[in-house]
């Protein structure tokens, strides 16, 4: 299984916030979404970065009130883990797990094209192994 089935059912859409937005913007967005992170992009729609959730709380408790001042480019993510529609489930799931990250890029051929999660992948998994133990079950009960 691999990143592209993903896609294919959660959709191509990127919410992003570009560089010069504030904190307290990239808030607005992400309550407005119901996500937990949010890709930064460039004019020229040029992946930058990301935000999370954990950079604005590690970002408030540092400067407090004056971080919803700053602008996402102070408090972004810049070393990204960059998925492709060929990484697997497993590798991205590996990925997200030893870096402890739960929000990874998926870019194909130097072009974004969605962005996927830990809880997605790992939806994924739970489907697919929920799928091999029907299919073991159905084969034992054929086979009895």
């Amino acid at each position: 299984m691999t990143v592209a089935a993903i896609l294919k059912t959660k959709g191509h859409e990127v919410v992003h916030v570009r560089p010069t937005d504030s904190v307290a913007s990239v808030i607005g967005t992400l309550a407005e979404h119901r996500i937990g992170a949010a890709l930064v992009l460039d004019q020229a729609e040029q992946l930058l970065g990301i935000v999370s959730e954990r950079d604005i709380i590690r970002t408030l408790a540092a400067h407090g009130a004056r971080a919803l001042e700053m602008s996402a480019a102070q408090l972004m993510t810049t070393a990204l883990h960059i998925a492709t529609p060929h990484t697997t489930t497993a590798e991205a799931l590996a990925l997200m797990t030893e870096g402890r990250f739960r929000h990874m890029p998926v870019m194909d051929r130097g072009a974004l094209v969605g962005l996927v999660s830990i809880g997605d992948v790992v939806k994924r998994r739970l489907t697919q192994q929920e799928q091999e133990v029907d299919s073991l079950k159905a084969y034992v009960a054929g086979n009895a």
